[in-house]
């Protein structure tokens, strides 16, 4: 099959043949079964939106496919990745960094209690932070202070997500070991 014409076959024959090949080539190379469902689900979605959308048939149709299915596989691993290697930078018993968060952003009234301990976090944070590389420091500034994405920083600056991410890690890792001593005295206090 060359071309894909309305004439030729209707859009549920072309599903109906290619599905179980396309669903077993998605299936090796995803470990993760819902994942491979919504992979596949992309792929038929694509088709259809090609179709309707475009004048010119698709050439080579079941190539076509298999490099929808390749690129998708690609792009939600990157996706996950993204998206796991920021939670993977925190201990779930080393509470420092989000604790520290709770103590600088918290919307409950201020106590006096509560406003030194803020003005200790922050001086310790600022210092620890000149502890760090630029790079690191940038990174770290702009997506956990400032709130800003990955993929925004990103197309701002041009550096790669995978390399934000590094560099906020190691910053993650700096900082958590050089809060810890503050982290234990104001659990002590």
């Amino acid at each position: 099959m060359n071309k894909l014409t309305e004439k030729d076959n209707s859009l549920e024959e072309l599903i109906a043949e290619h599905q179980p090949r396309l669903k077993a080539f998605i299936r090796k190379r995803v470990s993760n079964k819902e994942d491979a469902e919504d992979i596949l689900q992309d792929v038929f979605y694509q088709l259809i939106k090609t179709i309707e959308s475009t004048f010119n048939p698709i050439e080579q149709v079941t190539a076509w496919l298999y490099r929808v299915a390749r690129n998708t596989i690609i792009n939600k691993s990157k996706k996950m990745q993204e998206e796991e290697l920021p939670t993977l930078a925190y201990d779930k018993d080393d509470n420092i960094l989000s604790d520290f968060s709770e103590v600088l952003f918290s919307d409950a009234a201020p106590t006096p209690e509560t406003e030194y301990m803020r003005s200790l976090v922050w001086q310790e944070l600022e210092t620890a932070l000149v502890e760090l590389p630029p790079e690191q420091r940038e990174a770290f500034e702009l997506m956990e202070l400032e709130g800003l994405s990955a993929k925004e920083v990103s197309s701002t600056t041009g550096i790669p997500v995978n390399t934000l991410l590094s560099r906020k890690h190691y910053a993650i890792i700096h900082l958590r070991k050089r809060l810890k001593g503050l982290y234990s005295d104001l659990l002590n206090y």
